[in-house]
């Protein structure tokens, strides 16, 4: 347990009303504060926290929150606006593992959520501590404290003595607790919006009267899109601008604006800021850039201090498109369209983009934020917007970093189960780095883990904003498929070959007719028509028949989708047939996906409106159909899935784990690569089953090594080491089939020669059995937290570069993806002929290096290469563990950026 209880950062979270407070450790200059928060509270609030009315407890109390810091005790104060509303504490006793806990709020803010956010952060503090369990005593007519023990999400059980109870809390982490943190942080997140994105009152300032000043472009946009509520221009040389009224300052306006648009030069900002802070503004839009380092810090400061969310700055502005509001604080060109889909960008133009395709596809925009360098509104906070707003069913995402990814992914895993989720995957490619390389950190590319991020939390990635605006019509507009089996109608058998192409490059199959479907379609199909998989019903086909045609096929259970692709032929403008109609005419909304391609289409995607109020997506290439049915086939195949459990692996050893690592770091301060007797020790923590070794750093320790390890053939293999040896192969520092005491002697010199100044010992080994080699590792992405790498290993990873990656902790379910995502999983389940692996070997390995990742965060890398499996067992024949000096951070404790 740390001594050090008082190095924990300051930070700020949101209580359930969306006012902010500052959460940080009592210091001894807090006694006077302290002293003073608890006598100015009510006798029977002081009566219920100290059971007793006397003022006395109050001096008491404060001198223990305050005194020197000790081991085994943790104070934290909620602070708002410089005044103490709430103090929770724990002391550990005789039971290292456990600690007495105690919780004080403010009379005014009961109910307001300042006591369970404390204890949430209490209770990080405590498990990294080692603290396992909470006790705490109340009084039995305490039924605020005893309700936010029991509503925390963490086991709790109660003990009746008399008067008072008696409750112990377990402080596991499992998803019960989780989801409560998240719930009551969503809901707090969502109302600390409000004043964002429905404000009552709206100030620009800095609204200027030159034509091309951007405030007053945003003034204009707001008139002019009919904000509905009030609307002040803050500028003191003018009293109106655009039929706004205008005011010399914040503090000079008739009414608290609850937003406040800041179009000042970035010198300016930290000042107009403090004035919307002083004067009770709850939200700033800033679109200023150019900020410096001392400017940003100033106005974070401020948004903090007075509890003021921030959108930017540097960005293009905030829409609600809602009719009762009107909002479009924007300086976009033209008004978007209201709809059903939510956006959240980082880049103003791609913005722009999609606010304009969205709008000419007829879908609109429920709620739009630029998020510009994204000082505090996060696509997070967007994303449980539109989970709550009653009015969006589609989201959109443009982020080029991630604050949290881990509470990020939690988010986007509960709100794509309710609507589609998409984001263009920015910043795929880094000539600086390689997949192809022979360590785990090099091999992590960040194309690797955000792909991990999106694949498991549900979200759609396209590769550009044409294709997400091609994917956002299909999955507003049809229902999804529950397959990949693509059905292709054309009327001209060249587009039939292009969008079969397209299908399968896009991973759709083409499955076969069967005889009574052929059969069916014969009937009704012109003659000269092939009624095979792509169907070619030829330039004669009418508008009823390809309307029949596509119904029968709807009726084939062997069918996921439906593609059409139609040409304009002048047979069918004779007899003033539009096969387009044949879709539009029939119920938008079958049993089955349809997408329609035009080549002679101007646009690359538009909805066809039908005739019962629908529409029917149509595009120009039959690339972006395909493209579109593969990713409505992708959701559909992850909404149907469980969502997986995390293994509970009740024989790991996390505490001897953690005391390994921090024994280790203890005389390697600056961390580094682990030497073989300390990294066997701590895979052992965690099973992870290793090919037997031993150490030897002389010849003669060699040769006796040798003879205790040597194969049924009689053979041993030798390894040597030095500190940070990445390459064996590559530096030849590996001597396979030694037999006999000379060889022996003869590899150990020959290494000594080559490696003198540098090797600290050799690691001998029997030589493995025949299987297939594999490559398993982790990395430690500072933003992103674990990422675990599995693959072909052997010398092949660096040429191949076969790895597939999931964020950890892993569920069961991603670790089944691990194993069947690369191109060798084929060789793992015996297809062709030599037999699977031992399929539970490997995922066991998989699960422990998850654990031991999750558990330890100074793993800044495992390389575990070659993983040798076979039928009969999974074994490590070669493991690497970096260490660096590293504190947990909780990636779910609440706290604002």
């Amino acid at each position: 347990m740390t001594d050090d209880t008082r190095s924990r950062p300051t930070v700020h979270a949101l209580l359930s009303d969306g006012t902010t407070v500052c959460i940080r450790p009592v210091q001894q200059g807090d006694h006077e504060q302290l002293q003073g928060f608890y006598e100015e509270m009510s006798a029977e609030n002081r009566r219920m926290r100290f059971f007793t009315a006397s003022r006395r407890s109050a001096a008491m109390a404060a001198d223990r929150a305050s005194a020197p810091p000790h081991p085994g005790y943790q104070a934290l104060m909620a602070e708002s606006k410089d005044q103490v509303i709430g103090l929770a504490e724990y002391e550990v006793g005789d039971d290292a593992a456990s600690a007495e806990i105690s919780v004080a709020v403010n009379d005014m803010l009961h109910h307001h959520g300042v006591g369970t956010l404390l204890v949430e952060h209490l209770v990080s503090a405590a498990r990294s501590d080692g603290i396992t369990m909470f006790t705490a005593d109340a009084l039995s007519e305490n039924h605020e404290v005893l309700r936010l023990f029991a509503d925390l999400g963490l086991r709790t059980t109660r003990s009746f003595e008399g008067p008072e109870v008696r409750c112990a809390i377990d402080l596991d982490e499992d998803d019960a607790y989780l989801s409560a943190v998240e719930a009551r942080g969503g809901a707090a997140d969502v109302a600390s919006l409000e004043p964002l994105l429905r404000p009552n009152a709206i100030a620009v300032v800095g609204a200027g009267r030159r034509p091309r000043s951007v405030g007053r472009a945003l003034l204009h946009h707001l008139h002019a899109g009919g904000f509905t509520r009030r609307l002040f221009a803050v500028n003191p040389r003018a009293t109106s601008i655009l039929g706004v009224p205008s005011y010399p300052s914040v503090s000079a306006l008739p009414k608290v604006p609850d937003l406040a648009v800041l179009a000042v030069p970035a010198t300016a900002l930290p000042d107009a800021a403090q004035e919307c802070g002083k004067a009770g503004v709850r939200a700033l839009l800033v679109v200023s850039a150019g900020l410096d380092s001392g400017q940003a810090e100033a106005l974070m400061a401020t948004c903090r201090t007075y509890g003021m969310r921030l959108v930017g700055p540097n960005c293009l502005g905030v829409t609600n498109t809602d009719p009762a509001l009107s909002l479009d604080a924007t300086f976009a060109a033209d008004h978007p369209r209201p709809g059903t889909a939510g956006v959240a960008v980082q880049s103003g133009g791609v913005g722009i983009a999609l606010l304009d395709g969205l709008s000419r596809l007829g879908i609109g925009v429920s709620t739009f934020a630029s998020l510009g360098d994204k000082y505090d509104v996060s696509g997070n906070d967007m994303l449980q917007w539109w989970e709550n707003d009653n009015r969006t069913e589609l989201a959109l995402l443009h982020l080029e970093s991630f604050g949290n990814p881990r509470a990020f992914s939690r988010t986007a895993r509960r709100v794509t189960r309710r609507m589609p989720v998409l984001t263009v995957d920015a910043g795929r490619t880094d000539a600086g780095r390689r997949a192809a390389a022979s360590h785990t950190a090099a091999a992590a590319t960040p194309t690797m883990t955000r792909q991990a991020l999106f694949t498991q939390a549900g979200i759609t990635a396209t590769r550009s904003v044409g294709e997400l605006l091609e994917a956002a019509a299909l999955l507003h507009s049809q229902p999804l498929p529950t397959g990949t089996r693509v059905a292709i109608v054309s009327n001209s058998g060249g587009t039939g070959v292009l969008a079969a192409d397209a299908c399968a490059e896009a991973g759709l199959s083409l499955p076969p007719l069967t005889p009574s479907v052929v059969e069916s379609l014969r009937a009704v199909l012109p003659d000269g028509a092939t009624a095979v998989n792509p169907l070619d019903v030829t330039a004669a086909v009418t508008e009823a028949q390809l309307g029949d045609c596509v119904d029968r096929i709807m009726r084939h259970p062997g069918i996921d989708a439906v593609l059409l692709a139609l040409v304009p032929t002048a047979v069918a403008a004779a007899t003033g047939d539009d096969l387009v109609r044949a879709l539009t005419s029939g119920p938008a909304r079958r049993a089955h996906p349809v997408a329609v391609v035009r080549l002679e289409q101007d646009l690359p995607v538009r909805l066809l409106p039908t005739r019962d109020g629908g529409t029917i997506p149509a595009y120009a290439e039959p690339g972006s159909a395909a493209r579109a049915l593969a990713h409505a086939s992708r959701r559909g195949a992850w909404l149907s899935r469980p969502a997986g459990t995390v293994p509970d692996l009740a024989e790991a050893d996390t505490v001897r784990a953690r005391t390994v690592a921090e024994t280790y770091l203890s005389t390697h301060p600056d961390g580094g690569w682990l030497d073989p007797h300390t990294c066997a020790e701590l895979l052992d923590c965690y099973g992870v089953p290793q090919l037997p070794w031993s150490w030897a750093e002389t010849e003669d320790e060699t040769v006796i090594a040798a003879e205790r390890l040597r194969g049924p053939d009689g053979r041993v293999v030798m390894k040597a080491h030095w500190p940070g040896r990445l390459h064996r192969s590559e530096q030849h520092a590996v001597h396979l089939d030694l037999e006999g005491e000379a060889q022996v002697r003869a590899s150990f010199r020959d290494f000594e020669n080559r490696f003198a100044g540098l090797m600290t010992g050799v690691v001998v080994q029997p030589p493995a059995a025949r299987g297939t080699e594999l490559f398993a590792g982790v990395v430690q992405d500072e933003v992103f937290g674990p990422l675990v790498l599995f693959g072909l290993g052997g010398t092949a990873t660096e040429v191949l570069a076969d790895h597939a990656a999931r964020l950890a902790p892993l569920t069961d379910l991603d670790v089944h993806d691990l194993i069947t995502a690369p191109r060798c999983a084929p060789l793992l389940f015996g297809t062709h002929g030599s037999g699977p692996v031992d399929l539970q070997g490997l995922e066991q390995l998989l699960s422990r290096m998850s654990r031991m990742a999750s558990d330890l965060p100074q793993l800044a890398e495992a390389d575990f290469n070659p993983v040798l499996a076979t039928p009969d067992a999974v074994t490590v024949l070669d493991a690497r563990v970096r260490l660096l000096p590293r504190r947990a951070q909780d990636p779910y404790l609440r706290r604002l950026r």
